[in-house]
């Protein structure tokens, strides 16, 4: 029994401590968690304070970096104030001794003033003397030569300008002989040379071209059926087809001349094709316009080479090319412009001037025809837009717009390109004028001549291009014919257009007669 409660007590005592052995374990490995983890956590903070304590550091250096850079700007400012201080202190000082000076300039004007009141005073009094006594030398003067005041000046300006004029008119005649033996000289030499190196065909002016037919049959062919080809060629080209009873011919009739010229090429293609109808019609029309713009263009670019004058604008190169189809009183304006280009060149080259520069104006003068019926305006000033809207040179634009006095030619291009233009319009056969607009000229010539006083009778020769007028031996003398000869020609050319220029020659004959009895 009793040892039975002794191994019961035994057991009991065993098992207590095995339990508590178990709990002192697991109380122990709890201690060493939660020392680990406050280990952690205090790192962890260490780490947060030490990236604070890093950042406040980084921190106080910006804030250390910008205060000695508000310090340095506070300097620079104090030292600008400083300099500015300095420089408004310099300027009281000029300011001062300028004030003092125009004090002391004004107290100078003052005593001047009142001197120059004095001398005025003086000089009303010596002016009043002197008026006194030349009304005194007046009225013994008009006494002793029985003419009073008015009398006598206008009897001396009378006889002075008598003398003026007689001295004026040897002086004119003297200086315009001297001029024109130079400038003749001069320009005969210019000209001769311009125009023996250089020759130019001329055409004669169209506003109808004519087509050939194979036969009488083919007129009503391109008449069509109720006249529908017919109304539709002259609706495609904008030219009228005239079918008269003229053999084995059509008339093209219109004053466009590159449409005229692409009806005449299309209905020659038709004629030459045979089938004619509508359709056809408007493929060839639209075909040869295609044709006549290349040709343009060709004919531009080869004016061009010709004269030596390398690019230029298409637009302009295209405008040269239209001239080959329009004409002006009978000369072809593509050839005339050319003509102009190269003895405009030929001048150039004699007095100094750059040639292609002369060349470029004397073949875009007339430009301006190759639009006129589609611009208003002359022709020099639409040309010399046009060039100037394609970017050619200022001086090559005023000789255009210059070359008909439109605008006065102000340099030595412009005279140049106006006088090519003279002598390629004004030399024999190079133009054509109607009948009756020549006869007018010449009469208005004589007209315009007859009009002054002295004149017996006038009389327009060569072609309008000379005038002789033959006045009254009494009334006029030979210094008064250099007179009216100046004065007939002023007067034609503010009255009358016409090429070249006028000749006035004023012819005084003394006849002296007697008889043998």
């Amino acid at each position: 029994m009793v040892g039975i409660l002794l191994a019961a007590i035994g057991g009991i005592v065993g098992g207590g401590a095995i339990a508590f052995l178990a709990t002192r374990a697991t109380v122990k490995s709890r201690l060493e968690k939660e020392k680990e983890n406050l280990d952690a956590a205090i790192q962890e903070s260490s780490v947060k304070w030490e990236a604070k304590v890093q950042q406040a550091l980084s921190q106080a250096r910006n804030a250390d970096i910008r205060v000695k850079a508000l310090e340095k700007e506070l300097n620079k400012v104090k030292s600008d104030a400083d300099r500015k201080e300095e420089r408004l202190a310099k300027r009281e000082e000029t300011v001062d001794r300028k004030m003092d000076t125009l004090v002391q300039r004004e107290s100078e004007i003052v005593s001047r003033e009142k001197e120059t009141v004095q001398r005025e005073s003086d000089v009303k009094a010596r002016m009043a003397e002197a008026e006194k006594m030349t009304a005194e030398a007046r009225t013994v003067l008009e006494s002793v030569a029985g003419l009073s005041q008015e009398e006598a000046r206008a009897m001396l300006t009378e006889r002075l300008m008598e003398d003026v004029k007689l001295s004026a008119a040897k002086s004119i005649k003297i200086i315009e002989e001297e001029a024109k033996e130079e400038a003749e000289k001069r320009a005969k030499k210019i000209v001769g040379v311009a125009m023996m190196r250089y020759a130019a065909e001329f055409a004669n002016e169209r506003t109808v071209s004519v087509v050939q037919l194979p036969s009488e049959e083919m007129k009503g062919r391109i008449i069509g059926r109720e006249g529908r080809n017919i109304r539709a060629f002259e609706q495609a080209t904008g030219i009228d087809v005239i079918i008269d009873d003229s053999p084995d011919t059509v008339i093209v009739s219109g004053f466009n001349p590159v449409r005229r010229e692409i009806a005449r090429l299309a209905l020659e293609k038709l004629v030459q094709d045979g089938r004619i109808h509508p359709a056809r019609i408007e493929e060839l029309v639209e075909k040869t316009a295609r044709e006549v713009d290349q040709n343009i263009k060709e004919t531009g670019e080869d004016a061009l080479y010709q004269l030596s004058l390398g690019t230029m604008h298409p637009e302009l190169v295209k405008l040269i090319g239209r001239m080959k189809y329009r004409t002006s009183y009978g000369q072809n304006v593509l050839q005339h412009s050319l003509e102009v280009g190269g003895l405009s060149g030929l001048m150039a080259a004699e007095m100094g001037v750059p040639v292609k520069m002369a060349r470029r104006a004397g073949l875009l003068h007339d430009i301006g025809k190759a639009i006129d019926h589609e611009v208003e305006g002359p022709h020099a000033l639409v040309g010399a837009n046009f060039a100037r809207k394609f970017g050619e040179n200022a001086e090559i634009v005023h000789a255009i717009a210059s070359h008909h006095n439109e605008e006065k030619p102000l340099t030595l291009l412009a005279h140049i390109t106006a006088a090519a233009d003279a002598v390629s319009g004004s030399r024999p056969g190079a133009r054509r004028e109607s009948l009756e607009n020549y006869l007018k000229r010449l009469g208005d010539l004589e007209e315009i001549s007859n009009s002054f006083a002295g004149v017996n009778r006038s009389y327009a020769i060569q072609a309008g291009r000379e005038v002789r007028v033959i006045v009254e031996n009494e009334r006029i003398d030979d210094d008064g014919a250099t007179i009216l000869a100046r004065d007939i020609a002023r007067k034609i050319e503010e009255q009358l257009s016409y090429p070249g220029q006028v000749k006035v020659c004023v012819i005084r004959e003394t006849r002296a007669v007697d008889f043998a009895k």
